[in-house]
């Protein structure tokens, strides 16, 4: 049987192969934003990680929020943001907020799962949706919110030995976070912690 790590068996059959099998899935994070606030005050917010079908690979696509943001502002990200009113499913507000930051329809996404919720400090309870996108890509991104588009590749993402483990001092308390750099890019915290749970579902 092939290494769930070998790059030669990272393809579209692959991937919808393992989210239409039915399993246990234990996260590796679930975020620590429960440490700094009540239940309550935790807001839903949902992100798509797009998985883009390349002729010879699989990517994942992420962006760099803008550096005037008042939350995670410069941090690389998925698409996506805080449910609003009108969402029914956290898949509403994903594909939503993905249309309005990077200008991908709904109709372009394939949507294959969910992942396990992530909380993030700064007080969101985020659902990643896990979606296909065939290529070529015609995004349009908001210049208000998103700096940059780029794709990272699935089989680097999904190597553990690019998953380095770090911590912090954040109000009092030592935190760990995930960091995976990958050329100019540094992805950590609530991004790099959704990324591990990727690397774990698939892995299982």
């Amino acid at each position: 049987m092939n290494s769930p790590h070998s790059p030669g068996l990272y393809s579209e059959a692959w991937l919808r192969q393992r989210f239409a099998v039915p399993r246990t899935f234990e996260p590796v994070t679930a975020g620590d934003g429960h440490l700094w606030r009540k239940r309550e005050e935790i807001r839903p917010a949902a992100v798509l990680v797009p998985v883009i079908a390349r002729d010879d690979e699989l990517t994942v696509l992420f962006t760099k929020r803008a550096a005037h943001l008042q939350d995670h502002a410069g941090q690389i990200s998925f698409p996506g943001g805080r449910a609003e009113p009108g969402d029914t499913t956290p898949l509403d507000t994903a594909m939503r907020e993905t249309a309005e930051e990077i200008g991908l329809p709904r109709e372009r996404v394939d949507v294959l799962g969910c992942l396990s919720d992530y909380t993030t400090v700064t007080g969101y309870r985020v659902t990643p949706v896990v979606g296909l996108v065939n290529s070529p890509l015609h995004l349009r991104l908001d210049e208000l919110e998103v700096a940059e588009a780029f794709e990272v590749p699935l089989a680097f993402l999904l190597d553990p030995a690019n998953h380095r483990r770090e911590t912090r001092e954040l109000q009092g308390r030592t935190v760990g976070y995930y960091v995976m750099r990958y050329g100019s890019h540094t992805i950590w915290g609530a991004t790099a912690g959704m990324v591990v749970n990727l690397y774990r579902f698939l892995a299982e």
